[in-house]
């Protein structure tokens, strides 16, 4: 009996839902992957942007409502600030990084196959911490230390969203087709990340956010 409960909650659809839950899902990241990828292309607005699809699949998940470009949007403009346009100056750096990465890979400098390992280590870790940065809550949404905290803090989480920014990088690769849908998967395994971050760790700002009770 208690296997055909939780079946039947698995497969129960809300009203004018075709596919069931999971499909959902799978087109909400799909639709903020896309509107993500044309949310980056002034390049400083990145890291609004993904904030922006983290928040919007937090809400989608937490309402159980299907994603909607208008949500996405509004999460977008409420993330834009000059402080975010200044930490979108990043991703061109990391550019520079990789390109000089590779041309070290070619290259028949002494040192070069120390410092090639080394850099695409360095550019691996500071995408990570960059993308749980971006699925912080307020009130450290975008807080560079709040994420260096939460990597450190939280390996397994760390290692479970560098698999996802390899096989990013490994379907980009393969795939070139998939790069403008790959920022929802990404943004849905940080925004995961964040979720299952221990609750004792957390910091005492984190722990009172989300309470509403009355002040006594």
């Amino acid at each position: 009996m208690a296997h055909a409960s939780i079946a039947h909650r698995r497969e129960r659809r809300e009203p004018g839902e075709v596919f069931g839950s999971g499909f959902s899902l799978f087109a909400d990241m799909l639709l903020v992957g896309l509107l993500t990828s044309l949310a980056c292309l002034p390049v400083v607005t990145a890291p609004a942007a993904f904030a922006a699809a983290s928040a919007t699949l937090r809400q989608a998940a937490g309402d159980r409502v299907q994603a909607r470009a208008g949500t996405y949007g509004a999460h977008l403009r409420a993330h834009l600030s000059a402080r975010s346009a200044a930490l979108g100056l990043a991703p061109p750096l990391l550019v520079v990084v990789v390109l000089v990465d590779a041309a070290l890979l070619r290259a028949a400098l002494p040192g070069a196959a120390v410092m090639a390992p080394a850099l695409a280590l360095l550019v691996l870790g500071a995408m990570v911490v960059a993308l749980r940065a971006t699925a912080l809550e307020t009130p450290h949404l975008l807080s560079a230390r709040e994420a260096l905290f939460r990597s450190a803090a939280d390996p397994r989480g760390s290692l479970l969203l560098a698999g996802a920014v390899l096989l990013g990088a490994l379907l980009a690769w393969s795939i070139p087709l998939l790069v403008p849908l790959l920022p929802g998967p990404l943004a849905f395994a940080a925004t995961v990340v964040d979720l299952r971050f221990p609750a004792d760790l957390r910091s005492p700002t984190d722990l009172r956010f989300p309470a509403d009770a009355p002040e006594s």
